[in-house]
């Protein structure tokens, strides 16, 4: 199998007064080029070395020193190491989330002024080189754009960045530049594998951070095509037809769950950056964005709509969703239970997001093995089964699964309740209580398979029944 970063992949940040308990949040979906890629969840933990140690990238020798101290951080690499870590999405010991990356395309007037460099930070190295130097979500935007600017970077990428104030989308724009802003915290955004930035404002350092002397870059290169005006989005980004409809409708239909009123179109080129969402945002809701189809509307695969419109748009929830995670940085709780990693393996419109506390020292036994093997009791293949399962028969089997996926939010919420309880917790009593809800969480995954096998019995086209006249 080979592995393709690109072409991938759908984000969502909020700001802590966007989300029904106050709680900043990011997350994403992994998606990648094949609809089987093991991956697995781990924690690291904090590492002090006598001296600085270096830092070379198994995909493309790129190479940085990293300093003595590393701090604990979740990980969610993939299960065979050999073409890099690709860490993708965690949680610190200081509550800083990461989430990386959102691949993105620049435009090819930049890339002929400043190509990608080769050997450049990439995907595979973001997550491990900063996640773990970094305390807080303003300098984890910082770390990564000295390293672009210092190394170079291979790709065009977005990074989503959170801490328990404040909540950052960092875009890498060409080999040496990149943009950052600050979501607002009333406000939400939805990406979808465009550079999605819009309007810089250099006057707001506290909003807007960009890589050393980008507008003198951009006026050097008559790059902007807009005058005056810094829109990130039209100086780097790109406006095609395959923007319109594999990226633009995401983003469409993301603003069209939360922000309904907004009557927008869905190969729209220029639909806002941010919004505003007409109720506050809870992680179900977040949940069902990322596990979404356009259900509702004639553009749903599997839906009712006509054979052309069901292929218009490229889905949300994929076959391809390897790894699908909400990051939540709670502020109502001590910081040692602040941070949850809403972790769900395989397509989410089928699969359920397991809540963990970050600042535990595992996920579970089971979440860190060696899967790249199929095995039923491990939760990447048993999310995998359950998609396969889910998806066969989907119009006779959405209502079961639609209270599958109610059913298993309502657990999640109830095992953080019951962890929150937890007597003075450490890593250690927060690691098994982790391990306890991967244990729960797929006793109930093993039940749902049951019950879709079951189902799905009935409906084969194997069946005959004798005519009782025969």
């Amino acid at each position: 199998m080979t592995r393709q970063t690109h072409q991938a992949c759908t984000s969502f940040l909020a700001g802590k007064h966007a989300t029904i308990d106050g709680s900043p949040l990011i997350a994403r979906n992994e998606d990648n080029g094949v609809a089987i890629w093991p991956k697995k969840a781990v924690v690291h933990p904090a590492v002090d070395h006598d001296s600085p140690v270096t830092f070379v990238s198994k995909n493309n020798q790129f190479t940085t020193p990293l300093p003595a101290h590393a701090d604990h951080y979740t990980a969610v690499p993939d299960s065979d190491p050999s073409a890099g870590d690709y860490a993708e999405s965690g949680i610190n010991a200081h509550n800083v989330a990461m989430s990386a990356t959102e691949s993105a395309y620049a435009n090819s007037r930049v890339l002929g002024v400043d190509p990608l460099v080769s050997n450049g930070i990439a995907e595979d190295a973001m997550v491990t080189v900063v996640l773990p130097y970094v305390t807080s979500a303003k300098a984890g935007v910082q770390r990564l754009g000295q390293l672009v600017e210092t190394h170079g970077a291979a790709e065009a990428n977005g990074v989503l960045f959170c801490d328990s104030d404040e909540v950052w989308y960092l875009e890498i724009v060409s080999g040496h530049h990149w943009v950052a802003q600050r979501i607002p915290d009333d406000m939400y955004a939805v990406v979808a594998n465009q550079l999605a930035i819009q309007d810089i404002d250099f006057d707001r350092p506290a909003d807007f951070l960009t890589s050393a002397n980008i507008r003198h870059f951009v006026q050097l290169h008559h790059l902007n095509p807009d005058g005056n005006r810094f829109n990130a989005r039209h100086i780097f980004g790109t406006q095609s037809t395959f923007d319109a409809h594999y990226n633009t409708p995401r983003v469409w239909y993301g603003h069209r769950l939360l922000t309904p009123s907004a009557f927008e179109n869905p190969t729209d080129q220029e639909l806002p950056f941010l919004r505003h969402a007409e109720k506050k945002i809870s992680v179900p809701d977040v949940a069902a964005l990322l596990g979404s189809h356009y259900q509702e509307t004639p553009y749903d695969p599997l839906g009712n709509g006509t054979a052309t419109e069901r292929h218009l748009f490229r889905a949300i929830g994929l076959s391809r969703t390897e790894n699908s995670h909400i990051l939540q940085i709670r502020r109502q709780v001590i910081p040692q239970l602040a941070g949850i990693v809403w972790q769900c393996f395989g397509n989410p419109a089928f699969n359920p997001y397991v809540p963990f506390y970050a600042a535990g020292d595992q996920f579970g036994p089971t979440y860190s093995a060696d899967n790249q093997q199929f095995s039923p009791q491990n939760p990447y293949w048993a999310g995998k089964l359950l998609e396969t399962l889910g998806e066969a028969h989907y119009r006779q089997n959405r209502e079961q699964i639609a209270n599958f996926l109610k059913h298993t939010q309502a657990l999640g919420i109830q095992r953080l309740t019951a962890g929150d309880a937890l007597d003075h917790p450490t890593a250690a009593t927060l690691g098994a209580f982790n391990a306890a809800t991967a244990d729960q969480f797929a006793t109930e995954m093993t039940t749902q398979t049951g019950n879709l096998l079951c189902a799905n019995a009935e409906q084969s086209r194997l069946s005959f029944k004798m005519d009782q006249n025969l």
